[in-house]
């Protein structure tokens, strides 16, 4: 079993993997792959504090709610709920939706949200 350290590690890579599939889906124009990286970049990070606290992550992709558990760490946190809310249709809704076709100011709106969560996340990792 990996140690808390370890899947805080591992869970901050997976984050910044989504970070770099977001900017070249958005380089390539397929601005709907990009809203999704966007969200699932923002969901793990936010996963990698509640861990990095000890407190288990549930398997869902509403970045609100997982924003609301680790304001009970960190009530800072609340201020990122208006910034995730936006995203979290990304993850399945949106993705699975074939009527769903972001233009580029969507795209770029997703991915300056997901930047504003990963910044404001490693803020309060130590060692970050």
């Amino acid at each position: 079993m990996k140690d808390k350290a370890e899947l805080v590690k591992g869970w901050l890579r997976k984050a910044q993997s989504d970070i770099t599939a977001m900017d070249a889906s958005l380089e390539a124009g397929a601005l709907d792959a990009a809203c999704f990286h966007a969200q699932q970049s923002a969901e793990k990070y936010l996963k990698a504090f509640l861990i990095q606290a000890g407190v288990d992550s549930p398997f869902t992709h509403n970045l609100a709610k997982l924003a609301e558990l680790c304001a009970g760490i960190d009530a800072s946190f609340r201020s990122l709920i208006s910034v995730v809310e936006s995203l979290t249709p990304y993850a399945v809704e949106m993705r699975y939706d074939s009527e769903f076709w972001p233009d580029e100011e969507v795209a770029r709106d997703a991915r300056s949200r997901a930047l504003a969560v990963r910044d404001f996340v490693l803020r309060r990792l130590p060692g970050s």
